[in-house]
């Protein structure tokens, strides 16, 4: 996962013409790659791609230093992609329903064998490569027809030609792509949706004595025949995940009594938290404590306890308090949970038999969400769809030197 993050970073790095800084990142792309199982990384293109981009950005820094480094990394490309792609893509084929997203990247690594072939004085391979990639370039434009056709369509200019270049020019092929691609697009979506409350229901489960989160899988099992949600996610976080003992616990009167206990008080002690929070905002707004305290336990929300104090026109003092939120955090009313018997945790003593706590997953939460962000914007054909722009200048370029 974390080669692929490298590698997006890199990718729009190299969109921004920051050709020294994707370099720096591809290369921590490579590493991570290469703590990787060799023989699952062989059947993927990521790494062969990374490859080509490296080189990319050697000719887009004109580094001839690299020279002998970039022929090797081309190699190790081509048989990379071979290797994965199927013989004549046969494999991407079947993965991508018969489209052929590959044209523009073979075309930039037969562009790149071409320019280091040149500078290596291989005349005869680099004008193969060169012939190669303008046939393939050719190949690539977009009649102005068939455009617009299918932005008549509603489609898109860009999603409209990258539809044409990936399904060789066919106007039905390419509406069939572009169709599949939204359904495509949709349930990613709706699965990563699904994904996301997931696991904000497993941070409200809490995690096993070793950190694992709860196993919603057999939670459903539980709830299936009959046993409250609450309940059992609390008999698996304690059992860790084991469903005989999750069941032997919920069937057995005394520790069932013991994880609702624990649950009630978890419940109280989470309520408290959220009200101690919501009173410490509005006393930010200058409302005295006492009747923000008074409100809040009436009223029983934040909101409702806003108006409540609007309503009655409480005088606001002269300066809020401008101290740490949280060193007022529990200070402002009753307690109803268990803490002080119990090292503040809010537990319900369970006579020693089972590990109760209330923590929240310990999860890189910020990193998850960097890495999973990225991975969820990312277009699964950003890879194949390039403008060539750059491509067609450089083609037309060595071929006038390899000609002459």
């Amino acid at each position: 996962m974390m080669g692929l993050m490298f590698h997006g970073k890199a990718k729009r790095l190299v969109k921004s013409k920051k050709y020294e800084d994707a370099l720096e990142v591809l290369t921590m792309g490579e590493e991570a790659f290469s703590l990787c199982d060799s023989s699952v990384v062989q059947l993927i293109d990521n790494v062969p791609i990374l490859q080509i981009d490296m080189v990319w950005c050697y000719f887009m820094l004109k580094d001839i230093s690299k020279l002998s480094v970039a022929g090797k990394r081309l190699e190790e490309a081509r048989k990379g992609i071979e290797r994965s792609h199927g013989k004549e893509s046969t494999r991407l084929r079947l993965l991508h329903g018969n489209a052929h997203p590959e044209l523009a990247l073979h075309l930039r690594l037969e562009l790149l064998e071409g320019i280091v072939a040149y500078h290596s004085g291989d005349l005869e391979k680099a004008k193969r490569s060169l012939n190669s990639a303008r046939s393939r370039y050719l190949e690539l434009q977009v009649p102005d027809e068939e455009l617009s056709m299918l932005m008549g369509m509603g489609y898109g200019e860009r999603a409209a030609k990258r539809a044409l270049r990936m399904n060789r020019q066919s106007v039905e092929r390419a509406v069939d792509f572009l169709v599949e691609e939204r359904a495509k697009k949709q349930q990613k979506y709706e699965d990563d949706l699904r994904r996301r409350n997931e696991i904000m229901e497993q941070k409200r489960f809490g995690v096993t004595p070793l950190k694992k989160a709860v196993d919603l899988e057999k939670l459903k099992e539980l709830v299936s025949i009959g046993f409250e949600k609450e309940l059992a996610a609390e008999s698996l976080r304690r059992n860790e995940n084991e469903m005989q003992k999750a069941l032997d616990d919920l069937t057995n009167p005394d520790t069932n009594s013991d994880i609702q206990l624990f649950i009630e008080s978890r419940k109280k002690k989470r309520a408290r938290r959220a009200s101690d929070a919501a009173v410490e905002r509005l006393v930010t707004l200058g409302f005295p404590r006492e009747a923000v305290v008074a409100a809040v336990d009436a009223h029983g929300t934040e909101e409702r306890a806003l108006n409540h104090l609007l309503e009655q026109n409480v005088p606001k003092e002269s300066a809020p308090p401008t101290g740490p939120v949280a060193e007022n955090v529990g200070s402002s009313s009753g307690s109803g949970s268990a803490s002080s018997s119990n090292g503040g945790t809010g537990t319900v003593p369970n006579n020693g038999n089972i590990p109760i706590f209330d923590q929240e997953m310990e999860r890189d939460v910020e990193m998850e969400h960097e890495i999973t962000g990225d991975l969820r914007s990312e277009d699964v054909f950003s890879d194949y769809d390039m403008e060539l722009t750059r491509e067609s200048e450089a083609i037309e370029e060595y071929l006038a030197l390899v000609l002459v």
